[in-house]
C-alpha cells in the first residue's frame, strides 16, 4: 500500500518524542520500550515515537526466538550484545541504523490487531523513505527463507521493500490496547559479519546480499542521522496528524524498564556479564 493511500483513522493531538542522548545497551533498549508500552496501557504515558542507538553492535532476537540460532562465540569474539525482545519474529543485528519504536493504541485510532496495525504504521515508514529519497513501498507478498533466523532473510507484509530488496523489518506486540512496534532504519550494513553471526550458508548470504539493502546503497552515501530521524518524525506526525513534542522518560518508565531487565538480557552475550544499567 503506498503512502499517499493511507486511511485517515488518526486523532490530532500531541505525542511525546523521545531522542536519546547516548546510545544505550541493548537489554535496556528492549526493556524501555517495553516500560513505555506497560504504561501507556495503565493511561499513564503519551503515544510515544522513540528514535535510539545501540551502545554497541547487538543481535535482538524475538520473543521465543532460541539463542542457537545465532553463532555465540562469533558475537563473543566481536564484542557483539544479543538481547530479547517483548517482540516476535527474528533475529537482527543492529549497528549504523536509526531504530524507532512506536507506542500507540486504539485511542489515538489505531486499527485493532495486527494486521490492520501493521500497515497502518507502516505507512509512516514508506512516507519516512521518501522524504530521504527512497521510492519505498509495502512489501506485496511474502518472500525469502522461512527457515533462517535472521530476519532480514524473509520479508512479509510487516516489511518495506524497494522494488525486491528488503529495507527495512518491524516487530510487533500488543498489551491491552496498546501496540508496540519497532524496528531499524538501517544505514549500512556489513553483511558478511552478519552472515557469520546467523550462521548462514554461502548460498544464504549471497542470497541475503542480493535481497536487502542499506540507505547507502540507494541514495548514494551515508544520510546524516539527523535527517534519518527528521524523516521519521515528520512522517509519523502525518500519519496522525499529530505534533511531536519532545520528551523525557518518566521516573515509573525507568523503574519498569529497571524491573524488566533481567527478561530482555541474554546471559551469553558480552553485555550480560558486564551488567546493564540505563
Amino acid at each position: 500500500m503506498a503512502a499517499d493511500r493511507r486511511v485517515t483513522r488518526s486523532v490530532s493531538g500531541s505525542w511525546r518524542l523521545l531522542l536519546d542522548d547516548s546510545p544505550h545497551e541493548g537489554a535496556w533498549n528492549m526493556a524501555l520500550d517495553r516500560a513505555i508500552q506497560l504504561e501507556h496501557a495503565a493511561g499513564r504515558s503519551p503515544a510515544t515515537l522513540r528514535l535510539y542507538g545501540w551502545a554497541r553492535p547487538t543481535v535482538t532476537l524475538g520473543r521465543f526466538q532460541a539463542i542457537e540460532s545465532v553463532d555465540v562465540d562469533e558475537c563473543r569474539a566481536e564484542g557483539i550484545g544479543i538481547a530479547r525482545r517483548f517482540t516476535g519474529g527474528r533475529g537482527v543485528l543492529h549497528d549504523d541504523e536509526v531504530t524507532y519504536s512506536v507506542v500507540a493504541g486504539l485511542r489515538e485510532g489505531l486499527p485493532r490487531g495486527t494486521t490492520g496495525s501493521y500497515r497502518y504504521l507502516c505507512q509512516a515508514l514508506v512516507d519516512a523513505y521518501r522524504g530521504l529519497g527512497v521510492d519505498a513501498d509495502l512489501t506485496t507478498r511474502p518472500r525469502g527463507s522461512r527457515s533462517s533466523g535472521a530476519c532480514y532473510l524473509h520479508a512479509t507484509h510487516a516489511d518495506v521493500s524497494f522494488g525486491a530488496l528488503k529495507l527495512s523489518g518491524s516487530a510487533q506486540v500488543w498489551y491491552r490496547e496498546t501496540v508496540l512496534q519497532h524496528g531499524s532504519f538501517v544505514m549500512t550494513r556489513d553483511v558478511p559479519r552478519e552472515a557469520r553471526v546467523f550462521q548462514l550458508t554461502p548460498q544464504e548470504a549471497a542470497i541475503f546480499a542480493e535481497s536487502t539493502a542499506a540507505l547507502a546503497d540507494l541514495i548514494g552515501s551515508v544520510p546524516a542521522r539527523t535527517a534519518v530521524i527528521e524523516a521519521l518524525a515528520s512522517a509519523f506526525e502525518r500519519l496522525f496528524a499529530a505534533k511531536l513534542e519532545a520528551g523525557s522518560i518518566s521516573d515509573e518508565e525507568h523503574e519498569e524498564a529497571a524491573r524488566l531487565v533481567p527478561e530482555t538480557s541474554v546471559p551469553a552475550s558480552p553485555e550480560a556479564a558486564a551488567g546493564v544499567s540505563a
